[in-house]
């Protein structure tokens, strides 16, 4: 599929990969237990959402597709299958064009795919058959001063480093990985972090990947934990050493180095965010 495909080239946050490495850090350190986020939830395929009230998951709307109300189609939350009722996006997200697609592809300039990301509000809410019990849902941030903070980020999958890129050829799935980053800018529907080499990068430096579309952001740890972002998307700068070399026709190397990740910003969503879930499916 066209959208499949343009997402291997420029959104490092839809299919294939997880969390990518400092690579001057081994990757067993960023492993860690699943029961450390019990409230992040798995999506059928690839992705993730997170549990934020007992019968709803916040995710990206560009994951929602692959969850099907009214069928078998079960979602993973606490290691435990469970049935969907419905999926809600926000009215203002809108499906990339495949003429924007294709016209990437034949120019080598992805000026307006980004351009239409920035635009597109890439968030939804999964209504579960039934509440969920014995997994405490994360907060959402509702405030608007998140440049500077120092958020935690989690996904499963294979991995890669900053040098490399990720490993298109890794296992997917059932590994647990965390990162850290410091959110750099903000504008009206996302807060963005760069994944910056060492010895700028923090300890544990790192950036979602694909695989892990709709996964949490968060600030805080444990029960104080809140929610203030979304993995949606990433690009490279104009002026990043990537785009020197690269040519249509050629491999994408996603994760390097000097990459710039988008997360929709939840303060944003806030006020509709609580009026589905009011509705409860009324």
């Amino acid at each position: 599929m066209k959208w499949c495909f343009a997402l291997c080239l420029w959104m490092v946050s839809t299919v294939a990969l997880a969390v990518v490495t400092r690579a001057d850090v081994s990757e067993s350190r960023y492993r860690v237990a699943a029961s450390t986020c019990p409230a992040l939830v798995d999506l059928p395929g690839e992705g993730h959402g997170v549990l934020i009230a007992p019968q709803w998951v916040l995710t990206a709307a560009h994951a929602a597709p692959m969850i099907m109300p009214g069928s078998q189609t079960e979602v993973v939350v606490g290691g435990t299958a469970r049935k969907v009722k419905r999926v809600v996006t926000f009215p203002g997200y809108r499906k990339l064009p495949g003429s924007l697609v294709d016209e990437a592809l034949a120019s080598g300039s992805l000026t307006k795919v980004t351009d239409f990301l920035a635009a597109s509000d890439d968030i939804a809410l999964v209504e579960l058959a039934a509440p969920v019990e014995g997994v405490t849902p994360l907060v959402l941030y509702r405030g608007y001063d998140e440049v500077g903070m120092r958020a935690e980020l989690v996904g499963k999958g294979a991995t890669g480093d900053g040098v490399k890129g990720q490993e298109p050829q890794g296992a997917h799935r059932g590994i647990l990985r965390h990162a850290y980053n410091l959110i750099i800018g903000t504008n009206t529907r996302y807060v963005s972090y760069r994944f910056d080499p060492p010895p700028s990068g923090l300890p544990l430096e790192g950036m979602t990947g694909g695989g892990d579309s709709g996964g949490p952001l968060f600030i805080g740890d444990g029960a104080s934990r809140q929610v203030i972002g979304l993995a949606s998307w990433s690009r490279y700068p104009s002026d990043h050493p990537f785009w020197k070399t690269w040519r249509p026709g050629r491999p994408f190397v996603s994760g390097l180095y000097g990459a710039i990740v988008y997360a929709v910003r939840v303060s944003r969503y806030i006020p509709w965010i609580d009026s589905v879930i009011a509705t409860d499916g009324r």
